[in-house]
């Protein structure tokens, strides 16, 4: 009786081996699946703060610029008055 209990005990203890290397292989898939999704939320990430950088360079320079055209532009209109 003792093999038979000693069979029985290492199949549940293989089977919980093999259910424990399962939920290994799936937390690894999932971990390289997020670590994706991170690098590509990352990649957006620095492709928009470029754009909001290009977009507030382009309001700074209207607004530095913006003055000297309106002063060039009263100065055409009494050139021509």
């Amino acid at each position: 009786m003792s093999k038979v209990l000693a069979s029985t005990s290492f199949r549940r203890w293989k089977q919980k081996v093999l259910r424990a290397v399962e939920v290994v292989k799936r937390e690894r898939a999932a971990r390289v699946e997020a670590e994706a999704e991170v690098a590509s939320l990352r990649t957006q990430l620095e492709a928009q703060i470029a754009l909001s950088q290009e977009q507030m360079s382009a309001v700074n320079k209207g607004a530095r610029d913006g003055p000297q055209s309106r002063r060039g532009m009263l100065k055409q209109m009494d050139d021509l008055i």
